[in-house]
């Protein structure tokens, strides 16, 4: 993401921040502005350093210390717009519930970071009981010596159900391991999950589904299926040259979901670099290239080539410095063409719907995008 400054000393602060370095003052995330500000009290609520009429209160899950982002003062809401989506937490009287929680708390507030910089439509479970964004972070029934079905990370109409295990660096290399993945983290989960999230609001009832089949396979074939083959079986051989992971061979949907995952993983790492100014020019005996500079925000541009051309040469960079420091390449992942087709659909349905409304998506105005679309197309027999 982008670098963030103290309003009142113009100290670097990070994403996670909630008081600067340099001056002490306390720290909040605006979303609506997508800015870190500095923060003066105000009686029972505070009021931003740089523009005293601005007032708001801190999320109540600042309380935990598991999130830093403001409410302004006249919102009903007690949680940010991040924070409101959670359905279930675990109990956070025990200690080790509560130092897992706040860290998938911090990559869930990156995941929200990326979609509303997308301004993508987000509606709760309140606003929409069937389908509407929720999480469950869930503790494993083993963990307390309990008998009950383990806890799978996964999607189900719109609510994210996490294993809080996830959140042990230990625990998640296992699974890594077992599973044979490459990259394993609590913000690659959320990047994926929500893929299947925005599947549903963006492609489902949307005419692109017929591009969709074309690109990523029939969806309306059977998932346990398919899951079941691909735990048996493996990924093909030549899966390389048509996915960007072994796992996105099991089904369209996961497909989707891990593409989707990538998409994000691009953009916001390519914001970052774009914030530091990168300048990219390998020293080569055969030639002297020019540099590739990074200087545009990838979140508002249309151009997914340009994201590409720039992607490609970066990864290569930070890969090389990974192995420098005797870790193992940041990026393991390779972008054929069949993959950046992929990729081009995913951005296109992003840069469409922000097209439609020229700003985030309210309830009621998703509400009625969604009811045309059924009316336009009919649902896949799943």
């Amino acid at each position: 993401m982008k670098v963030f400054q103290c309003q009142a000393c113009d100290q670097p602060v990070s994403f996670e921040s909630t008081e600067c370095d340099s001056c002490q003052r306390r720290l909040g995330y605006v979303c609506q502005s997508h800015e870190m500000s500095a923060l003066e009290p105000s009686g029972s609520v505070w009021h931003a350093y740089a523009d005293p009429a601005r007032k708001y209160r801190f999320c109540a899950n600042a309380d935990y210390h598991a999130c830093n982002w403001l409410v302004p003062e006249d919102s009903p809401d007690r949680y940010c717009t991040s924070c409101r989506h959670n359905r279930v937490v675990p109990d956070l009287t025990l200690d080790w519930n509560l130092t897992r929680w706040r860290q998938i708390e911090a990559a869930k507030h990156r995941l929200f970071y990326s979609l509303l910089r997308l301004d993508l439509p987000l509606m709760t479970r309140e606003e929409n009981p069937a389908t509407g964004l929720a999480f469950d972070f869930l503790v494993d029934p083993a963990e307390n010596y309990s008998v009950g079905a383990p806890v799978l990370t996964g999607h189900r109409s719109g609510l994210i159900t996490l294993n809080i295990a996830e959140a042990d660096d230990v625990e998640r290399e296992r699974r890594r391991m077992l599973f044979g993945e490459y990259y394993r983290t609590l913000l690659g989960h959320f990047r994926h999950e929500i893929g299947h999230y925005f599947w549903n609001v963006l492609v489902r009832y949307d005419q692109s589904i017929w591009a969709f089949r074309d690109l990523f396979g029939d969806e309306r074939a059977s998932y346990g299926m398919a899951l079941q083959r691909y735990y048996g079986q493996g990924a093909p051989p030549d899966w390389q040259e048509s996915y960007v992971s072994a796992y996105a061979t099991s089904h369209p949907w996961e497909d989707f979901a891990e593409t989707w995952a990538h998409y994000l993983h691009i953009v916001d790492t390519v914001e970052t670099a774009s914030a530091f100014e990168l300048h990219l020019r390998p020293r080569l005996r055969s030639s002297t290239p020019e540099p590739v500079v990074i200087d545009f925000d990838p979140y508002q541009s249309p151009d997914l080539d340009r994201l590409v051309s720039v992607w490609l040469p970066l990864t290569y960079a930070v890969n090389s410095l990974s192995r420098s420091m005797g870790q193992p390449a940041l990026y393991p992942f390779k972008l054929t063409p069949a993959v950046i087709a992929k990729l081009a659909f995913v951005h296109d349905r992003i840069d469409a719907v922000r097209s439609a409304t020229g700003h985030q998506l309210d309830s009621d105005v998703l509400k009625a995008v969604i009811t045309g679309l059924r009316q336009r197309v009919a649902p896949p027999n799943v």
